[in-house]
């Protein structure tokens, strides 16, 4: 008996911590488009931002802070902290879009926010006034957690098959893509102490997900430096060029620098 009490104790302990692993990562994936919302706000324009991917991270925070709650998951803290926190800062960029947006992006932004309003309040209403089982509460809201963060997680899929297509990964960050490979590794490790399947399915889908996109960067990462250098190598020769056309523009354009730049035939 004292033998599993110690071994209850060490698994509250490691959960706690791989818990705590979580949020760092979580936190650092939220506040990474930072850099994004610095530039609209000096320009005073979303320009063509899209506000899809911060509405669609919020209403992913929000279902998963009312499915942290002790009233439908017991000690899950830890899930309501870093939720929480992240609606706070999706909430924060999702007034930016708003404010430097035109009049029908507005429009449209504040309908998308009303509608997720509406599907959380009547959801919350739902699960304490319908559902009086603990269990029950967990598996209704744990369902909706789990279609939320598939959607979110696979988000990436366009981007994958843009790399692919190009043979190119300089638009699918290497950061990024190692960040979310931790965020899903760290919460699916979590999900299994004890084991939660509505944490553990999505997470694990993000982490596969994640490595595939670690695989596609080490695929690609030869290929996309040699497009960049050829595109790099092709400006400063254009440039070059231009500035020898420029320089003599006085002089027989058939001839520059004693150079035949058209022979006979053309």
């Amino acid at each position: 008996s004292s033998a599993w009490k110690r071994n209850m104790v060490t698994a509250d302990i490691v959960r706690t911590v791989v818990g705590i692993i979580g949020n760092i990562i979580s936190g650092c994936l939220f506040l990474s488009p930072v850099p994004t919302f610095l530039e609209i706000w000096k320009k005073g324009s979303v320009e063509e931002y899209s506000a899809v991917p911060y509405m669609a991270t919020l209403m992913n925070c929000m279902v998963w802070t009312l499915y942290g709650l002790p009233m439908v998951h017991p000690d899950s803290l830890l899930v309501v902290s870093i939720n929480g926190g992240g609606c706070v800062i999706e909430m924060i960029y999702v007034t930016l879009f708003f404010l430097y947006s035109t009049r029908s992006k507005r429009l449209t932004l504040f309908l998308c926010l009303f509608l997720q309003l509406l599907f959380l309040t009547l959801l919350s209403i739902l699960t304490f006034t319908s559902i009086h089982d603990v269990e029950k509460r967990s598996a209704v809201v744990g369902t909706i957690c789990v279609i939320f963060n598939v959607a979110m997680y696979a988000s990436p899929l366009s981007v994958m098959k843009l790399v692919m297509k190009t043979k190119s990964v300089e638009y699918m960050p290497f950061s990024l893509s190692l960040a979310s490979f931790g965020n899903g590794l760290s919460w699916t490790a979590y999900s299994l102490i004890p084991f939660d399947p509505f944490m553990a399915i999505p997470n694990g889908i993000g982490t596969t997900f994640s490595v595939a996109q670690l695989i596609l960067y080490a695929t690609y990462y030869k290929s996309t430096k040699r497009q960049i250098e050829g595109r790099n190598a092709k400006g400063v020769g254009e440039a070059n060029l231009s500035e020898v056309v420029v320089g003599n523009n006085d002089q027989d354009p058939s001839n520059i620098n004693g150079i035949d730049v058209f022979p006979d035939g053309f």
